[in-house]
């Protein structure tokens, strides 16, 4: 049994930015240089299994980090280390996170208005 707070939507998140990544082979890859984005994986945690991201090339060296998924408990201060099949490109530590699925979903809930059918069906009372 789960508790539910601990798949709470406020956990998850699916953007976030790094600091200056330090990068191990290319610095930054050739890819990242000419596309300004690509696509690889990344994990904030030794065990968690790797989640397909694109990652976003920032002026100054950090970049930003769009998850496929949401991934949950994702802190400052920890470090996101990014692979491309088994190999580890480089690693940045996370500095701000994008707003959690939570906000998200509170947002889209705002902007909902009824729809346009809905407000049709309603007869003028006579």
């Amino acid at each position: 049994f789960k508790a539910p707070s601990t798949d709470h939507p406020a956990l998850y998140r699916d953007l976030l930015r790094t600091n200056r990544v330090h990068w191990i082979a290319e610095e930054p890859p050739a890819e990242l240089v000419r596309e300004k984005m690509m696509e690889c994986n990344f994990r904030f945690r030794h065990q968690m299994a790797l989640v397909p991201c694109v990652l976003t090339l920032n002026q100054d060296g950090s970049v930003w980090v769009t998850l496929v998924k949401p991934a949950r408990a994702i802190t400052p201060g920890q470090f996101a280390v990014f692979y491309k099949g088994d190999e580890c490109l480089g690693s940045g530590k996370i500095l701000r996170m994008g707003p959690s699925v939570y906000t998200m979903q509170q947002g889209k809930n705002r902007e909902e208005s009824p729809k346009k059918e809905e407000t049709d069906k309603i007869e003028p009372a006579t």
